[in-house]
């Protein structure tokens, strides 16, 4: 008789194949993850991966009839909470690998970019937990015990693979609820990345940017939201090779324009709207510290007097095509909602040790690129072999129409600070991520609930 897989186990199956194919055992090796005895750190981690896939975290799942499958829960929160680990050079040499494989598929002159935002991980519940902080959350406009994860990403347009991140802290003692452990040692990995914690958000960001682009992950653009969207963080992007898209804030901010300094306000009564379509036009100005950058007003369909303003340091390309590329920013806001909703971002472990935050969330990071590349062979013909390689189209860019629909889904969410028609947008977007998996993934991912 033929044994019957269910979806957990095909997944299983699935996911470790391309375990073999991307090589993770020998990038866990070059990256310091290893253990001196016992169960090889590579089994270990491919038990930790493969655990949200099973639908129970480790307690309920050492607690079940398959617990002859595990080894003891200390070998696992050892694991978790070494300090010695690079995590950050794991990931970096996932991503980099996936990215190298995702660009063969496509054309050389297809745009690429690299995606900066940020998104809160909670534990309000928490007292003890290492450098946890109260942190402002900008959707529900309240304090929230966790921690800022800012995160880069990298697209074609089509995959979205994150390629580092950073759990920051609070720069602020005050806002601090508990420091860093004396007893770790200042020589090893943990140390770092807590020292990392505690930095401002535009230094980490401009470190993330440089880490991607050390391990040869190349891109055209970064995309930001308004609040990275500031003149001292675009200088920065700019000494890196690198252009600047990002959704511009109307604060107090001025431009120079026809000799004279304007706000956004000011600068979008010289915009006369010449033609259909939500794009209203776009001005050639320069910042107060002279950077020229070309801003493109946007007018929502639905209510003519509100508009939205993208920034753009490529004064090149046409303004559709501004709209176009800032489309794929979406693509870190599916990532954010897949984690917290299906890969059970800062819910599955509850230590105290801020190793164990680094490590579970670099499991997390590392899930999503799988998927990713599961999802890319079963939709991308090209990786069906050399025939399809050579005969086949690159896998279709996000349109223009597209780009323009969700940026229509900003307006409720930017201008009334409501946050409703932004979720839901993020939600059928998800979901159209999900129905583009394989069967065996879409049903697990059927049998889960979304993250509040």
């Amino acid at each position: 008789m033929i044994q019957y897989n269910n979806s957990s186990e095909q997944t299983k199956i699935e996911l470790f194949k391309a375990f073999s194919t991307l090589g993770i055992a020998k990038l866990l090796k070059e990256s310091g993850i290893r253990k001196a005895c016992g169960h090889s750190a590579y089994s270990v981690f491919k038990f930790l991966f493969s655990l949200v896939f099973q639908g129970k975290n480790l307690f309920r799942f050492l607690d079940s009839s398959r617990s002859g499958e595990a080894v003891s829960k200390n070998t696992y929160y050892r694991f978790l909470n070494e300090p010695t680990y690079n995590w950050n050079k794991f990931l970096s040499l996932l991503a980099s690998k996936v990215i190298h494989a995702f660009s063969r598929l496509t054309r050389r002159e297809r745009v690429k970019v690299l995606i900066l935002d940020d998104s809160i991980v909670t534990r309000n519940r928490s007292k003890s937990v290492e450098l946890l902080a109260r942190i402002y959350d900008h959707v529900t406009h309240k304090y929230q015990k966790g921690f800022t994860m800012l995160t880069l990403g990298w697209s074609d347009g089509y995959s979205f693979v994150p390629t580092g991140f950073t759990l920051l802290s609070s720069a602020n003692e005050k806002n601090r609820y508990q420091e860093i452990n004396d007893d770790i040692d200042k020589r090893t990995n943990g140390y770092k990345r807590r020292k990392e914690a505690l930095t401002q958000k535009p230094e980490a960001a401009i470190k993330l940017i440089k880490n991607a682009l050390a391990y040869g992950i190349e891109a055209d653009y970064v995309l930001m939201d308004t609040w990275f969207t500031n003149e001292p963080l675009i200088k920065s992007i700019l000494k890196e090779g690198l252009d600047a898209i990002g959704m511009v804030r109307k604060g107090n901010a001025r431009y120079h324009y026809q000799n004279q300094m304007y706000d956004l306000k000011e600068l979008r009564k010289f915009v006369i709207k010449e033609r259909g379509g939500s794009i209203l036009g776009s001005v050639a100005v320069t910042t107060k510290e002279g950077i020229p950058v070309r801003i493109v007003f946007v007018r929502n369909r639905t209510n003519k007097k509100e508009w939205l303003a993208i920034l753009s340091t490529d004064l090149m390309i046409s303004d559709e095509e501004i709209v176009r590329i800032y489309g794929n920013r979406w693509g870190i806001e599916v990532f954010f909602k897949s984690a917290k909703s299906f890969m059970k971002l800062g819910s599955e472990f509850q230590g105290r040790s801020y190793d164990m935050f680094i490590s579970h969330t670099t499991i997390v990071f590392c899930r999503y690129i799988l998927l990713e590349w599961l999802r890319r062979e079963e939709n991308d013909t090209k990786t069906f072999g050399e025939l399809f390689f050579r005969c086949c189209e690159d896998i279709q860019d996000i349109e223009y129409s597209t780009a323009l629909q969700s940026l229509m889904g900003l307006f409720v969410e930017h201008i009334k600070s409501t946050t409703t028609k932004g979720k839901k947008l993020v939600q059928r977007q998800l979901q159209h991520w999900i129905t583009q998996q394989a069967s065996y993934i879409k049903a697990l991912f059927a049998e889960l609930c979304w993250e509040s």
